[in-house]
């Protein structure tokens, strides 16, 4: 079994307000939902134009994990371009 951490770190460049930035998170959590993961927003949580998320899967394998982690990655690109301005990926064994 393995447990995976996908740390983010998003630029929210058309956010002008707390609301604006509340919107886009939520949009994301949403929809990231339907791939089966966790997310919750970890850092930056007063700061306009930034933001923290944490994403977490449980797979039987690295490999499973990973091309769950993938596919997050791929739906925020789809979603929002260019949002993400790092990324981390940890795993728990």
């Amino acid at each position: 079994m393995t447990v995976a951490l996908l740390t983010l770190e998003l630029f929210l460049s058309t956010s002008r307000s707390l609301k604006d930035k509340r919107m886009v998170l939520r949009r994301l959590k949403d929809r990231l939902g339907a791939l089966n993961v966790s997310v919750a927003e970890v850092a930056h949580q007063d700061v306009w134009q930034r933001a923290g998320l944490a994403v977490a899967t449980v797979a039987s394998s690295d490999a499973g994990a990973e091309q769950t982690l993938t596919s997050v990655m791929d739906l925020i690109e789809r979603l929002e371009p260019g949002l993400v301005t790092r990324r981390q990926v940890d795993y728990l064994r």
